[in-house]
């Protein structure tokens, strides 16, 4: 019998991603979003996959799907996302909260054998040390969405320690895809170069990222998932390959033989950690292959934009 797996937030980039694997490996899935920025057209059209529109954090809504029928596994990502969103919807982002809670309360009251949780590379804050090493989280942001991914992981230990419910956490670092909305740097940047408008970055563009192309998070993120030996353990998923914001540009712009020019917009005031950089080392160990370089994403992602027009 197939085992039944529940995604929230199934309507985004990584959500999408990890349905449309799922289903190829073969399980059934019932994916849960409010859409408030997810889009339909995101998910998968397969007869072992079902959509429920509606918001985590509403309990009884949640309780419904949960006790209609009987889930092995539970992916929780939904969240509010976006720099800027989320800096313009703080009260939003601390509500998502009271999802954390519901997930874990009914997967604990149904017989869920796994729980994973999308944290986030905000948990690290400014960095204190690089690379940003799993087990050593400064707790120094003070912004609402890193603040519920903090409280979110503790949630999930919590209800391991108390209860016996198993998890993983997974600290994304810059996943891009073909699924992604383009209020994300990649889509965004790639867009205006496309159209040869002007590529715009905020402050001097030296803020440095890393960035995972999606079938690197899903794949890496899969296999520590489905091998219990990974259990109950935190992972950074993404790429080492560190990259300025301004070299971004500047390779999406030879990738595209695009005309635009680079204009530097006021930095933003909060938001924008001027570091990144993950340890993957836990991550590689698993995956065990070279990861996608940028170019090489870049590409794959253009090719799907011209898929689609």
């Amino acid at each position: 019998m197939k085992k039944n797996i529940l995604i929230t937030g199934v309507a985004g980039n990584v959500g999408s991603a990890l349905a449309n694997y799922l289903l190829q490996q073969g399980y059934k899935v019932t994916g849960l979003d409010n859409l408030s920025t997810g889009d339909v057209n995101k998910l998968p059209k397969h007869s072992d996959f079902s959509f429920v529109k509606l918001d985590v954090n509403d309990l009884q809504a949640l309780s419904q799907v949960m006790l209609s029928k009987s889930y092995d596994f539970v992916f929780h990502y939904a969240a509010v996302v976006g720099v800027q969103r989320t800096l313009d919807n703080p009260i939003n982002v601390l509500n998502d909260i009271q999802g954390i809670k519901n997930i874990l309360e009914l997967s604990k009251n149904t017989g869920v054998k796994k729980v994973a949780f999308s944290s986030s590379s905000e948990v690290y804050g400014e960095p204190v040390s690089l690379p940003q090493i799993e087990d050593v989280t400064p707790l120094n942001s003070k912004l609402p969405y890193a603040v519920v991914k903090n409280v979110g992981e503790a949630y999930f230990r919590s209800y391991f320690q108390e209860y016996g419910l198993s998890y993983v956490i997974f600290r994304f670092f810059n996943t891009y895809g073909p699924h992604q909305s383009e209020d994300f740097v990649i889509p965004k940047l790639l867009a205006q170069a496309v159209n040869h408008q002007d590529i715009t970055i905020y402050g001097d563009g030296q803020q440095t990222r890393t960035f995972c192309y999606i079938d690197d998070n899903i794949e890496a993120s899969c296999r520590i998932f489905f091998d219990d030996q990974y259990a109950n353990d935190v992972y950074n998923i993404g790429s080492d390959t560190i990259y300025t914001v301004k070299e971004l540009a500047e390779t999406i712009l030879s990738i595209t033989n695009s005309n635009s020019k680079i204009v530097h917009l006021p930095a933003l005031k909060e938001g924008d950690m001027t570091r990144r950089q993950p340890d993957i080392s836990k991550m590689k160990a698993v995956l065990d292959r070279s990861l996608v370089p940028l170019n090489e994403g870049i590409e794959k992602l253009l090719a799907h934009y011209k898929h689609q027009q």
